[in-house]
């Protein structure tokens, strides 16, 4: 077995809605009714797994997502915020090559994700917890209309 096939096997990964794999690892069982969203889990955790075959596209959840670097090259992520103004961060470990361990996307914003090579592996950690009912996948078109100026990128993590 090679390094990717252990890790989705010992993680027991599944394909991602948005591209790459997932599994969630942790629902708080405390849950409070949150303005906006109705009633959620405090906080959940996943292991998500990229690779260079695929990307995370961009997409939007209602709420803080923090991203946690362990394993791997590291991830670019794309943001796009409420603004409109384009970022991308390296999620990684090598602190003196520009990478960070943990980034926090705000509520919000679009953002996407890719490895140039190999895999990354990374738990994303939300709060208010995590509802597919709050997840939103980008449409390319829409998203350039909104966005005209971001078309290449946008093109590039839409489906």
């Amino acid at each position: 077995m090679n390094e990717l096939d252990i890790l989705t096997t010992r993680l027991q990964l599944e394909p991602h809605p948005e591209g790459g794999f997932y599994r969630e690892t942790y629902r708080d069982k405390c849950s409070a009714d949150i303005d906006n969203l109705g009633r959620r889990n405090l906080s959940t955790c996943i292991y998500y797994l990229l690779t260079s075959n695929t990307f995370s596209a961009f997409h939007r959840i209602k709420q803080d997502e923090i991203w946690h670097f362990y394993l791997g090259k590291p991830v670019h992520l794309h943001l796009i915020d409420l603004e409109g103004e384009y970022k991308e961060l390296l999620v990684g470990n090598d602190i003196t090559e520009n990478q960070t361990p943990q980034v926090i996307v705000p509520a919000g914003c679009w953002f996407a994700a890719h490895v140039e090579s190999d895999f990354a592996l990374v738990g994303c950690t939300v709060s208010p917890g995590f509802d597919f009912l709050d997840f939103e996948l980008a449409e390319r078109e829409n998203l350039i209309r909104q966005f005209p100026v971001h078309k290449e990128i946008i093109t590039r993590f839409t489906r």
